[in-house]
């Protein structure tokens, strides 16, 4: 037995910079030996079983080969569990006793992008995944054209939504976001409000990071967290200087995130050292910005800084009323239930949208920590949609046994999946929106 091995660590997980750079990173002999690693402690273990489906695929393949050992696992069976792979961070985040600094050093979903950088490398990123990841130039084109964009997308076009599956393989049945007329930043002048002179929380300010998704499709949850932000008396400015580079990291195409991660560091740092905190409106950007970037570029000043101004937007709102305290809300006797999203949790700052919405008077959250199947690109796939949706129904299930008056997800993604799949399994109450947790405190405040 090692040294120092002990088992049940109490220690706090730690995470190792991404190897990039280095040329044995990119060693598909010494990969496939640290998949197979991987793979048999999993396979001993089993305690994710019941996260993405990577697991449930990779047990069943080994118990059913011939010798039920990973050594049996062909390159095409690896493939499919990496594929399988979502990137939620759930296994290592809250499942997996053997993450660092146990000696088993195991970094599940590290190694999945380890996989997938191997293959963006030799060009095997699918044509579909590299033009879905170009999200500032599709949103800039989907706002020019929003009619004619919202009119193809739209899941009652038969005909273009056949196309779009034959072509680029995204299921017809899928909910694809429609477009705004206007991207969120152009819109600011309109939006910003002066900050509220009357507030605990008067003298602040935020920079407002609004994800590519914010920018160019649903600007409701930006629209709250603004009038929420300057009704508790912060001065807000809306920033989008690009996409956080989550849905390229999902390819494995790491220079282009810690390319752009360098450029939207360098355009923070000076509003940073104005005094601005950093906030993002979505999780997926908020987890990008604080842990993915600085392991991607962990000698980048810049990104180092920004990651230690960074809050979600339900974290900030939380801080502000512990540390200067929040204009009073109004009561609001409603149920809620809570979708706590996988890139929210993989935060590791505790759920900030239950905090937040507790702060509502007489409001009753209720939290569902489970996937909702999306996964980013991943469930509008036509391989994986119907997974995707079984996924989602416990999920579902578990937001439902309340019968709350209002449905929330801090993944703007999540919320519109969980809503297609309630209204595809016949749901008697399909809420009109599940929207972002933001939304419901600026209701509270009469916003």
């Amino acid at each position: 037995m090692a040294t120092g091995y002990k088992e049940g660590s109490l220690d706090a997980p730690t995470r190792h910079a991404l190897p990039w750079r280095e040329e044995s990173w990119y060693d598909e002999a010494a990969l496939d030996a640290e998949m197979r690693r991987v793979f048999d402690i999993c396979h001993g273990c089993r305690r994710c079983f019941n996260l993405c489906d990577s697991f449930p695929k990779l047990f069943d393949m080994i118990d059913e080969s011939p010798n039920e050992e990973v050594e049996d696992l062909d390159a095409g069976q690896i493939g499919q569990v990496v594929d399988a792979c979502t990137l939620c961070d759930m296994c290592f985040m809250v499942k997996c006793p053997y993450v660092p600094p146990h000696e088993f050093d195991l970094d599940f979903p590290h190694l999945m992008l380890r996989y997938r950088a191997v293959e963006h490398r030799k060009g095997q990123t699918s044509k579909a995944d590299s033009l879905l990841a170009q999200t500032d130039r599709n949103g800039k084109l989907g706002s020019v054209f929003s009619d004619v964009a919202n009119w193809a997308t739209d899941g009652g076009n038969a005909t273009t939504r056949g196309i779009m599956q034959s072509m680029l393989g995204i299921d017809a049945r899928a909910h694809l976001p429609a477009f705004a007329d206007i991207p969120f930043t152009n819109r600011a002048p309109a939006l910003v409000r002066a900050p509220n002179p009357d507030a605990p929380g008067f003298g602040r300010r935020v920079a407002l990071y609004a994800s590519c998704y914010d920018q160019f499709n649903d600007q409701t949850p930006g629209e709250a967290a603004v009038k929420v932000l300057a009704h508790n008396g912060v001065e807000v400015r809306i920033e989008h200087p690009e996409c956080c580079g989550m849905p390229k990291l999902e390819n494995g195409d790491i220079p282009a995130v810690a390319s752009a991660a360098a450029r939207v560091a360098a355009h923070f740092a000076p509003l940073i050292d104005q005094g601005y905190d950093v906030v993002a409106i979505t999780a997926s950007c908020a987890l990008m910005m604080k842990f993915e970037w600085p392991l991607i570029e962990p000698d980048n000043a810049d990104i180092a800084k920004l990651s230690a101004a960074t809050h979600d937007i339900s974290e900030y709102i939380v801080k502000l009323s512990k540390t200067a305290g929040l204009t009073p809300v109004e009561a609001m006797d409603a149920s809620i239930g809570v979708h706590f999203a996988c890139h929210s949790r993989a935060q590791n700052m505790g759920p900030k949208a239950m905090e937040m919405l507790k702060l509502i008077p007489e409001a009753k959250p209720v939290m569902t920590e489970r996937c909702s199947g999306h996964g980013g690109k991943w469930g509008i796939y036509s391989q994986n949609f119907d997974t995707a949706v079984k996924l989602a129904r416990p999920t579902v299930r578990a937001l439902e046994k309340t019968s709350p008056d209002y449905m929330v997800s801090e993944c703007p993604l999540a919320g519109e999946h969980l809503k297609q799949t309630m209204e595809m399994g016949g749901s008697k109450k399909v809420p009109e929106r599940i929207g972002h947790p933001v939304e419901l405190m600026a209701k509270a405040y009469g916003l």
